[in-house]
């Protein structure tokens, strides 16, 4: 699906007034003379506020020129990031990447709407809803996983734009996309701050549109267990991963953006992808294997989803 630059330039707006931002040659400026700089062609739409952002990847005042990367090769921050972004199970992958791990998108085909992915970082989700036929764009307050990103769609021949901006702020118009995605990353939230990150999606979709958000459930088998070494550990990080009941999530989502549905992502991980099965090592993929049969089960039997580790 073609996505042109012309597509959603109109629509990002100043992060801190939501005024239309004005294009002068390397920057964007708004009307109240807020100025933004745009980094071989990424909108570079951050407002330090003194809120925590994800230490690993949040690297807003650092800005280096791309190094060249061999086209034929994976890119080198997939490979260095790969748990980061992807999760415990792809341990043994990392460094080792044949091909990219890219999803599969439990959406219906694009045709054509526009997709948002919340925390994008190298675009996994992003290049997956792009092939879907999704006019896609990710976001993410990574500028270094928004070039990583880039390079990779170009890679794939994917059509794939991407933004630095902050779930809490972001710098579009009300009502620009059809459908508002986020990835394990709003659970790494303290629970305001996702509160303000759902608050921001449901503004940015259309009346009639679709958010979906993946989130960590208190209940789920092995999330129990996490919550318990953390509780050993006393973890005093704002970034652990922060645990919601399905009540609370209901709520949450019914009261900001309207009648919701939750159900299961994956069981005994919070990031198991069936797509990625070939490339796992066999005790992960057994888990995988394991995962994907409960999540079917969980349509005959709706009890099995409240033990789900990861929920939608």
């Amino acid at each position: 699906m073609e996505l042109t630059p012309e597509w959603y330039w109109p629509r990002l707006v100043c992060p801190i007034h939501r005024t239309k931002l004005n294009s002068l040659r390397d920057v964007l400026q708004c009307e109240a003379g807020h100025v933004f700089p745009v980094y071989e062609g990424i909108p570079f739409l951050l407002v330090p506020d003194g809120e925590p952002m994800y230490p690993p990847f949040a690297d807003p005042l650092v800005y280096r020129a791309s190094q060249s990367v061999d086209p034929n090769e994976i890119d080198p921050f997939v490979q260095q990031n790969l748990i980061r972004t992807n999760g415990k199970l792809y341990w043994s992958l990392r460094g080792k990447l044949t091909r990219y791990p890219i999803p599969e998108l439990p959406l219906p085909e694009g045709e054509g709407r526009s997709f948002l992915d919340v925390g994008s970082n190298w675009g996994r989700w992003t290049i997956a809803a792009a092939r879907k036929g999704y006019r896609a764009i990710g976001m993410d307050v990574s500028l270094s996983g928004a070039r990583a990103g880039r390079r990779v769609a170009r890679q794939l021949g994917v059509e794939a734009r991407f933004i630095v901006g902050d779930a809490r702020r972001m710098p579009f118009l009300d009502k620009t996309f059809d459908v508002c995605f986020s990835f394990s990353v709003l659970q790494h939230f303290e629970k305001r701050l996702a509160r303000q990150a759902v608050e921001e999606m449901a503004r940015v979709t259309n009346a009639g549109g679709r958010t979906l958000v993946q989130m960590a459930n208190r209940f789920g088998l092995l999330q129990m267990v996490n919550q318990a070494r953390q509780a050993l550990r006393r973890d005093p990080s704002p970034f652990r991963v922060h645990y919601w009941t399905p009540r609370e999530l209901r709520t949450l989502f019914n009261d900001i953006i309207g009648p919701s549905q939750i159900y299961p992502a994956g069981f005994f991980s919070l990031d198991a992808q069936g797509a990625d099965l070939d490339m796992l090592a066999w005790r992960e993929a057994m888990l995988v294997r394991i995962s994907e049969t409960l999540r079917r089960a969980s349509r005959h039997f709706p009890p099995l989803a409240s033990m789900a580790d990861s929920l939608y």
